[in-house]
């Protein structure tokens, strides 16, 4: 019998779903995963009387109540320390990444949404979207320099809770392509190849077709010449 559950949205979109997931399995929960079909228009019913904020992820464990991705990460380092850097600069690095993206990149998460089902290359490339992308990649490049020698992550050869949450990122880049320097291309691959990013995948190619969601399917326009 499992010692709780995970409440998670569909695969294809949902990235904060995809932290909660990755922070889970890494820490090794033994929980259920529960998926909840996005409802279009929202609010989806079964997240909304579920979890507290009515969003995913949602985690039950062991007596505990968890909402919010980086939250869930926190909970699950508790159980897996290894989920944060041993080292204590390297850790501050960490938390510092992983909370200015649970807070920020507006631009990137509205421009250029999660789909991993589509190939929107060259698309989404606003000024504000293309800053934010800029952003990520000056903190990769730095984490990777400064902590990153001993592996392909953020942090070297541990898939850490930083890596965790820059996931959808990595799959954003995948879907809409835009320009990135040879040092993010190798970790975006690095990051693809783990396996539980290609159990993640393999997951969503396999929900059925009634689950498509038409607003996060239709493609954007090109941008202005």
């Amino acid at each position: 019998m499992s010692e709780g559950k995970l409440l998670i949205g569909n695969r294809r979109y949902s990235s904060w779903s995809l932290r909660g997931w990755l922070a889970v399995r890494l820490a090794g929960l033994d929980v259920t995963i529960e998926m909840a079909r996005f409802v279009r228009p929202g609010p989806t019913p079964r997240i909304m009387d579920t979890s507290p904020n009515g969003l995913v992820p949602y985690l039950e464990h062991r007596g505990a109540r968890v909402w919010e991705s980086l939250a869930v990460c926190d909970y699950c380092a508790e159980i897996e320390p290894s989920l944060w850097p041993a080292d204590r600069i390297a850790r501050a690095y960490a938390r510092s990444i992983a909370a200015e993206m649970h807070a920020g990149f507006r631009a990137l998460r509205q421009n250029m949404w999660m789909n991993l089902g589509r190939d929107f290359s060259g698309l989404g490339r606003t000024a504000e979207t293309l800053a934010d992308i800029a952003r990520i990649e000056t903190a990769w490049a730095e984490a990777r320099q400064l902590f990153g020698a001993n592996g392909p992550y953020l942090f070297g050869a541990a898939f850490t809770a930083a890596d965790v949450m820059y996931a959808p990122v990595v799959a954003r880049l995948l879907t809409w392509r835009p320009e990135i320097s040879a040092a993010t291309k190798a970790y975006v691959d690095a990051v693809r190849a783990h396996p539980l990013i290609r159990e993640w995948y393999d997951g969503a190619a396999q929900e059925p077709a009634e689950w498509l969601v038409e607003e996060y399917e239709q493609t954007p326009a090109a941008p202005a010449a």
